[in-house]
């Protein structure tokens, strides 16, 4: 299942800085704060060097849409990492003689009408399975070095010495160099920007000799039934009848290879030097095609992968190399910088590490067609499908970092997804469009329990739009988002339950949390969403006047009578009637201070958000946290005026990233790297820098001001 591929917006070479700094909001997020910062000094001393591979997590080139993960030779050589694209998936085939139509879920009571929610197996465990599993993401290719000893045997990566492996996080350029054998060996690994490209350059005197060569590999989809996760690797290579390869020579130094597997098709166009020698299959229907010098020291190919172009010709790779080079310091240029280096705190280079290198690790992995998944393009967490729920957290700091033209390559999935979610709330008995929790290009939803009954992804698309009017107040972003505001409004509004007995509007039950750790019977006015929905109600609102339309009664009755934000002992609580919160309930993702943090705080109290905030101190178990839920942490501090604990928060012990610059989940059962944590912390750095609606005048009003000199430039400031 091949999804087609929308071009990813912006021009190359010298037009990349255009692609950025030609969007209004960057431009006039420009000044700087504390002086200006030398961005490629700020990048330079943050650049990844590493003397072996990492057994589970890659290097990576990449330009959001594919990403390459590398080994300590600069390619696949020793580890079978992924080369993902947004666009890549396959499906197996649907259970003999079923039909997606033949799942009902199952009904749940909601307030005396059954509904049919897609929670779980309810007798129809083969299709509840296949709807979870497909589609799912591939591997499209391992790229890897061959190397021989003289003796004919094949290297290991003890084999290898003088290893030193550099990422250049301003030309996004990984440099590897290692001697094997007595003799040296450089590779260059670059990502087209624009292009799904990957190119290699190796230079050594084993490709005269025959003993080096550059080997292309093709796997079969990950194998069903594997699980959730398929990391840190993914694809299989035990199953070469199950797929077909096809090689279609071009040319002296150019070829095609077309792979096909069960309904997917994908081509790769090569380009190598013509000092390289020539492209063979290797024996026994192996999908393997290896890549010989016949002459000279140098062997360099591009590998070009698309899934519809099959006369797609691939540029050289001195070509790639050329244009990531203009375009990545076009990327550094553009948006947001933040330059903590004058701070006399000693952990000011651990923090502007984690900010340097989240936003290098983000544009890789997160910026492509579709949202995000929880690890990116680095392996499948979830079968590779993307949480909605979630989004926000991925891909929202883009917009306070004035990244718009990366953002707005996924945003499309609103308008694309508008037609089955409105057709989803239409079969549940309710108005307006209610969004998908787990899903894939389709739009589909994935069944399962959190997946059927989460809610707090329904006002996302309303934070979105009004982050794009802030950033862009014009009656083009308007007529963008009108019908996804309105719709989701319409939802939300429609999902609220008038009590007949307070007069109240109720959400739920059934319902979970975003916490996700309590009894979807008995959940009623959760925090995080009870709050979020007077957020999209209100501002739902406020676009109707833009428009110049009169208000939605509908709305404004529902936003009047929402039932209020729910305490106990005058403290914030997990959702209305808990019984039991801070021992029992104290797990997991700290709603009761969410609405105060990254979301503005409609309904909140302060002072009944600081008794919240001091009890979930001291009774909170960090070692029970999502990795994300640190940046929560820190947003919350910093609203309520404790920059020394928002900071604290953003390098706690538990919130970690690898020397890779890659996130932890900070949970085992969770695949890491997990992207969230990374969006999360940029995020948060952004409000702290830049303020938030109602926050202190000052400069950098999240962080101390004693210990920390935070000069900033071209972030925006938070709802």
């Amino acid at each position: 299942m091949i999804k087609r591929r929308t071009v990813l917006k912006g021009a190359v070479g010298t037009a990349a800085t255009s692609m950025f700094l030609g969007d209004p909001a960057a431009r006039a997020a420009q000044a700087s704060h504390g002086g200006p910062i030398d961005r490629e000094a700020l990048v330079a001393r943050h650049a990844i060097e590493r003397t072996s591979s990492d057994p589970e997590l890659p290097l990576q080139v990449g330009n959001g849409n594919l990403a390459f993960g590398a080994d300590i030779t600069g390619l696949q050589t020793f580890l079978p990492f992924a080369t993902m694209a947004q666009w890549g998936w396959h499906e197996d085939a649907l259970p003999e003689g079923r039909k997606l139509e033949d799942y009902k879920g199952t009904p749940w009571d909601t307030h005396g009408r059954q509904v049919s929610y897609w929670t779980d197996q309810a007798g129809q465990p083969e299709l509840y399975n296949w709807l979870r599993e497909n589609p799912h993401k591939i591997n499209l290719a391992r790229i890897g070095l061959s190397l021989r000893t003289a003796a004919g045997r094949e290297a290991t990566e003890a084999d290898l010495t003088d290893r030193r492996q550099r990422l250049d996080l301003w030309t996004g350029t990984l440099h590897s160099r290692f001697t094997f054998d007595g003799a040296p060996v450089t590779v260059e690994t670059t990502c087209h920007p624009t292009l799904d490209a990957i190119a290699v350059r190796v230079d050594s005197p084993l490709v005269q000799t025959g003993r080096l060569t550059v080997y292309v590999d093709f796997p079969y989809a990950t194998a069903k039934g594997q699980g959730k996760f398929s990391a840190p690797f993914v694809g299989t290579w035990d199953r070469p009848d199950a797929h077909v390869t096809e090689l279609s020579v071009q040319g002296p130094s150019r070829a095609r290879i077309t792979h096909r597997m069960d309904a997917t098709t994908y081509h790769t166009a090569l380009t190598w030097n013509r000092e390289g020698g020539e492209l063979r299959r290797g024996d026994g229907g192996v999908h393997r095609y290896t890549l010989t010098g016949a002459r000279g020291r140098q062997l360099e190919l591009t590998c070009l992968f698309t899934p519809e172009d099959a006369r797609a010709v691939a540029p050289p790779p001195e070509a790639v190399a050329k244009v990531a080079s203009a375009w990545w310091p076009a990327f550094w240029r553009s948006g947001g910088a933040v330059d903590l280096s004058g701070s006399d705190d000693p952990r000011w280079e651990e923090l502007e590490r984690r900010i340097v290198r989240s936003q290098y690790s983000l544009a890789v992995n997160e910026s492509g067609q579709y949202p995000p998944q929880e690890s990116g393009l680095v392996n499948n967490g979830w079968y590779g499908k993307f949480h909605l729920e979630m989004v926000v957290w991925h891909s929202a700091h883009l917009a306070l970092w004035n990244r718009w033209p990366l953002l707005e390559r996924s945003l499309d999935v609103y308008r694309d997804f508008l037609p089955s979610a409105l057709e989803r709330a239409r079969q549940q008995g309710f108005g307006g469009a209610r969004w998908p929790k787990m899903t894939g290009p389709e739009g589909r939803e994935s069944p399962g329990l959190q997946n059927g009954l989460l809610l707090w992804q329904q006002p996302h698309p309303i934070f979105f739009a009004e982050l794009d009017y802030r950033a862009h107040p014009n009656r083009a972003t308007l007529r963008k988002w009108r019908d996804i505001v309105f719709a989701t409004a319409d939802f939300l509004a429609s999902f609220a339950f008038r009590d007949p007995v307070s007069g109240r509007y109720i959400l739920g039950p059934p319902a979970i949390p975003a916490n996700e750790h309590s009894d979807p019977l008995v959940t009623k006015n959760p925090i995080v969403e009870t709050s979020y929905w007077r957020f999209g109600l209100r501002v739902a609102g406020v676009w109707r006047r833009r428009l110049g339309l009169p208000p939605r009664k509908e709305w404004a009755d529902v936003l009047a009578g929402l039932a209020p934000l729910p305490v106990q002992d005058g403290k914030y609580v997990l959702y209305e009637g808990v019984q039991d919160m801070w021992t029992e309930h104290a797990t997991d993702h700290p709603d009761p201070i969410a609405p105060y943090a990254m979301l503005p705080g409609d309904g909140v109290d302060v002072p009944t958000m600081r008794a919240t905030a001091q009890q979930m101190y001291r009774s909170w178990p960090v070692d029970d946290l999502y990795a994300w839920d640190f940046p929560l942490l820190a947003m919350n501090a910093a609203r309520l005026g404790d920059p020394g604990r928002a900071v604290d928060f953003l390098l706690h012990p538990k919130f970690g990233f690898t020397e890779q610059g890659l996130p932890a989940s900070g949970r085992s059962g969770v695949p890491s790297p997990y992207f969230p944590s990374a969006g999360g912390l940029l995020y948060a750095v952004a409000l702290m820098c830049a303020g938030w609606d109602g926050g202190a005048d000052r400069n950098a009003p999240g962080f101390p001001a004693d210990g920390w000199r935070v000069r900033w430039e071209g972030l925006s400031r938070a709802i």
